[in-house]
């Protein structure tokens, strides 16, 4: 008895599993080929650029000012000596502030990511659900991202239909 319930569960459980459709996108691809996208991602990325030029200057300065003080240290009066020391550990304090409001993980750059590119990244989501439903898809992977699939045939890549249906032509 135990044979048949075993072929009967081999059986059904084969084709469920040959019922299931699969497809997969590559987000990084689409991304690239909508043009809000690229707009939003090089204003991010001097936004970026700008912040980190004035915070490197800031470390820079403080770097200069430790410099300074190692030399003088010896020589220099007890209160000047405290007065230099609370003087850098503020600058110090302030670079990281400052860093912390740029880059942090609510700062200025992680707002601004959501604003300029969270909108973009809805509508591309969108666009794959149309096209997973309109296709018949169950399960659809992205190949971007550091995701786990490993290989995929050409053929189930649909990220040009996600082009598609958001309006964009290559």
């Amino acid at each position: 008895m135990s044979k048949y319930w075993f072929l009967f569960i081999l059986f059904f459980g084969m084709r469920f599993a040959n019922a299931q459709t699969y497809a997969f996108i590559d987000s990084d691809y689409i991304l690239k080929n909508v043009p809000e996208y690229v707009e939003a991602k090089e204003r991010l990325d001097k936004m970026a650029e700008r912040w980190t030029k004035e915070i490197e200057e800031r470390y820079d300065a403080i770097k200069t000012k430790k410099a300074s003080f190692d030399r003088e240290e010896v020589l220099l009066p007890k209160e000047e000596r405290e007065k230099r020391k609370t003087e850098i550990e503020k600058l110090e304090k302030d670079a990281i502030d400052l860093q912390t409001q740029h880059f942090g993980s609510e700062g200025d750059y992680f707002q601004k990511r959501q604003e300029l590119v969270k909108p973009i990244q809805d509508r591309v989501y969108t666009a794959m659900k149309k096209v997973a439903k309109r296709e018949g898809y169950s399960f659809v992977f992205d190949k971007a991202n550091q995701s786990n699939l490993v290989y995929a045939e050409k053929e189930f890549d649909m990220s040009d239909s996600v082009l598609e249906e958001m309006g964009i032509t290559k």
